[in-house]
C-alpha cells in the first residue's frame, strides 16, 4: 500500500498563565491510502487537537508532517488552499458547524463557490449529486439546519467535506452526538464512501466499539502522548499498555454468562501543563516503578504493534 500521511514527532502546545499545556506531545504515525486510523482516549487526551493540527486549523509547535511525500508542516497562501482541497474535516457537533441562516443547498454549494472555476450549472449539478451521495432527499434542498435531525445535519457535513473531492478526511467524533441507530447509518455511509472513493480517514472517537468497527489501525493517546498503536484486531486481542487494558475492560459485554474483569483506574491525573519527564500514566498505574519516572520510548513488540512502556515485558 502507498503511504498518504506521515507524522513525525508532532507537538502542539498552548500557552497558559501556569505554563505550556502539552496537548499533543511527540506523536508519530503513518496512514496508508484508503485506510482508517482510529484515535482513542479519554476526553482531554489531545485526540481532536491532533486532527485539527494535521489539517492546519491549528499550527504545530514542533515536528514534521508529510502528505503524499510532500512536507506540509508549514503551509501558507496558495499551498495551504491547495492542501485544504485534499484534506477536510467532519466536526463532532453538526449543528454548531453549520450556519443556521443558510439552506442545505447553500451550505453544500459554499466550498464549490470558494474554490471557483465552475459554472453555475455545474455547481448545481454537483450539489444534487452530493446530496444523493450522502443520502439527503431532494425535498430538503431548501431546508434550514434547525429543521433537520442530527443525522441529516451530519450528512450535510459529509457533503461539504466531499465537495472538493479530498483524499483525506479527519472525522472528529462524527457520531458521538447521534442515536445508536443513526450512528450505524453514518458509519456504514463512511465505509461505503471510503470503498467508492478510496478515502483515507483519521477517525477520532472515545467509543471503542465504534473504533473497532471502522478502523484498520488504532492509536491510543493519554495526556497528549501515544501509548500504544496496533492493527485493530491485534489491539483488541492483545492489549499491552496498562491504560489500553483499562479502556478495553470498560466495554460492556453483551453475553451475560461471560465474566469480565473491570479495571478501575485510581490515583491522581497528571497535569498536562509543564509535565515532568516520564510516563504520564504512572500515577494511575498499578505497575508503576522508579523506572517510569524516566522518559519512555516507543517499542515495536510485534510487527506493527508499538507500545510506550518501560515495563512492558514484565507485565505481559
Amino acid at each position: 500500500m502507498t503511504e498518504l500521511l506521515r507524522v513525525e514527532g508532532l507537538k502542539k502546545y498552548f500557552n497558559t498563565r501556569r505554563g505550556k499545556l502539552h496537548a499533543v506531545d511527540d506523536v508519530s504515525f503513518t496512514i496508508e491510502k484508503g485506510k482508517t486510523l482510529g484515535v482513542v482516549g479519554e476526553s482531554g487526551c489531545g485526540k481532536s487537537t491532533l486532527g485539527r493540527t494535521i489539517i492546519h486549523l491549528l499550527e504545530s509547535t514542533d515536528g514534521k508532517m508529510f502528505f503524499n511525500g510532500k512536507d506540509i508542516t508549514y503551509l501558507k497562501g496558495k499551498e495551504l488552499r491547495e492542501y485544504r482541497e485534499e484534506a477536510q474535516i467532519i466536526f463532532q457537533d453538526p449543528y454548531s458547524s453549520l450556519d443556521p441562516r443558510m439552506r442545505v443547498s447553500d451550505l453544500i454549494r459554499e466550498p464549490l463557490k470558494l474554490k471557483g472555476g465552475m459554472k453555475r450549472s455545474a455547481i448545481e449539478e454537483r450539489v444534487e449529486t452530493l446530496m444523493e451521495t450522502v443520502g439527503l432527499a431532494k425535498r430538503l434542498y431548501d431546508a434550514f439546519p434547525h429543521e433537520l435531525d442530527g443525522g441529516r445535519r451530519q450528512r450535510i457535513g459529509f457533503a461539504r467535506a466531499l465537495a472538493l473531492e479530498p483524499q483525506f478526511i479527519v472525522c472528529d467524533e462524527p457520531v458521538s452526538a447521534l442515536d445508536v441507530s443513526i450512528q450505524a447509518q453514518i458509519l456504514n455511509l463512511l465505509l461505503d464512501l471510503q470503498e467508492e472513493k478510496q478515502l483515507t480517514y483519521l477517525f477520532v472517537t472515545h467509543d471503542l466499539s465504534v473504533v473497532k468497527y471502522i478502523s484498520d489501525d488504532i492509536l491510543v493517546m493519554y495526556l497528549g502522548q501515544m501509548v500504544e498503536k496496533a492493527p485493530s484486531r491485534e489491539l483488541f486481542d492483545n492489549p499491552c499498555h496498562p491504560y489500553t487494558k483499562a479502556l478495553l475492560s470498560a466495554i460492556p459485554e453483551p453475553d451475560i454468562h461471560k465474566k469480565t474483569e473491570r479495571i478501575v483506574l485510581k490515583g491522581e491525573i497528571t497535569s498536562p501543563i509543564n509535565p515532568e519527564p516520564g510516563c504520564r500514566f504512572a500515577r494511575r498505574c498499578i505497575y508503576a516503578s522508579e523506572q517510569c519516572r524516566n522518559p519512555q520510548e516507543i517499542e515495536e513488540i510485534q510487527p506493527g504493534h508499538f507500545v510506550s512502556c518501560c515495563r512492558i515485558k514484565e507485565i505481559n
